[in-house]
């Protein structure tokens, strides 16, 4: 069974024998997939892996707007290919990934005349859009140390997050000099230690109580 049949399943056969015959690109880490003022020509659905998609304002400083994982894809894509628009952020391989790319025109096709496929395409997009609402709750409305906090234990493997403090700032919607200093107070208090792209959590239910504050 193809790539349709957990995600489509209501596809008539033949969409989806045309879908599941679509090469498979295998993209590496770090790759980028688009750029801001680039145009989409294609309709991507990541199979496995992530793709991180980032904001880089006028100060250089960029933001995690939204992830795409397994299953989903791309508001900037679905932006790009319904309103003939470019792309205003920029998207990165985050690990090797697996993905599909429908041509536009066929992309185009399918949500003309494919209920389940337009159902596909905008629940993807809902929820893509849930997610950077939410980010933009958490950096307006959240201190930074519950961010950084919580971002520390979504990241946590076997009790090390293997990631940069440019990398968390981009995530957490603040500048890596702030990321730093907030990590040396962390490390202070007994919660985490620090090294050079990883950092282990000591102190784990500490980290939860900062994270989800009363």
């Amino acid at each position: 069974m193809g790539w349709t049949g957990s995600a489509l399943p209501d596809l008539d056969a033949a969409d989806r024998a045309w879908l599941d015959a679509l090469p498979v690109h295998d993209i590496a880490r770090g790759t980028r997939l688009f750029a801001a003022g680039d145009s989409a020509r294609s309709f991507a659905v990541v199979l496995s892996g992530r793709v991180d998609v980032h904001l880089t304002g006028p100060s250089g400083r960029e933001i995690l707007l939204y992830a795409v994982e397994p299953g989903q894809s791309c508001v900037q894509t679905t932006l790009g290919l319904l309103g003939d628009a470019p792309y205003t952020a920029e998207a990165h391989a985050a690990t090797d990934c697996r993905v599909v790319q429908i041509p536009a025109a066929q992309f185009h096709d399918l949500m003309d005349r494919a209920r389940p496929f337009r159902r596909f395409v905008f629940g993807s997009f809902a929820a893509r859009m849930a997610d950077m609402t939410a980010l933009l709750e958490r950096v307006a409305f959240t201190r930074v140390d519950p961010r950084l906090a919580a971002a520390l234990l979504d990241l946590e493997q076997g009790g090390t997050a293997h990631v940069t403090q440019a990398d968390l700032a981009a995530r957490i919607g603040t500048a890596r000099e702030v990321v730093s200093r907030r990590l040396d107070a962390m490390a202070r208090q007994g919660l985490l230690q620090t090294d050079r792209g990883r950092i282990r959590l000591i102190d784990r239910a500490g980290l939860e109580r900062l994270a989800n504050p009363a």
